[in-house]
């Protein structure tokens, strides 16, 4: 099933991405479900970037001007050479949820309860909103 995910962080100057599709499969039915297989599929196209990475890198205006709209230009240059741990990330993934570094919507209703039965259908919006930290020192 197709599924509109969109991605909010509260401290960036351009609050929200643009909503993209993702398909999630039939057997999502908890919010820990919907959780690890989103970093299932961000952690594939990591790889698949990794992947396809170009030798010569070259920006024409266009993308230049595509890339500026989004908030970031650049090579797409991924420098992390490891490989990462799916269960550990799908871990850590669900441990900041409970820590409250991230919320997460659907059709605008706040899904709190990771084990608590979720229907998800064609379509449907999904937002996850990321709380930013504040920098600084207590005096």
């Amino acid at each position: 099933m197709n599924v509109w995910i969109t991605v909010k962080s509260l401290g960036k100057r351009k609050p929200a991405l643009a909503k993209q599709a993702a398909e999630l499969p039939e057997t999502i039915d908890t919010l820990r479900k919907l959780i690890q297989n989103m970093v299932a599929q961000q952690l594939k196209a990591l790889q698949d970037k990794k992947n396809k990475a170009e030798w010569l890198a070259y920006l024409m205006p266009e993308d230049i001007q595509e890339q500026g709209a989004a908030g970031k230009v650049g090579f797409g240059t991924i420098y992390n050479e490891g490989v990462p741990d799916v269960e550990g990330a799908m871990d850590t993934a669900v441990t900041a949820y409970e820590d409250g570094l991230f919320k997460v919507f659907l059709n605008d209703e706040e899904l709190q309860a990771l084990d608590e039965p979720l229907i998800i259908q064609e379509d449907d919006n999904v937002v996850f909103i990321r709380f930013t930290m504040l920098a600084g020192r207590m005096w």
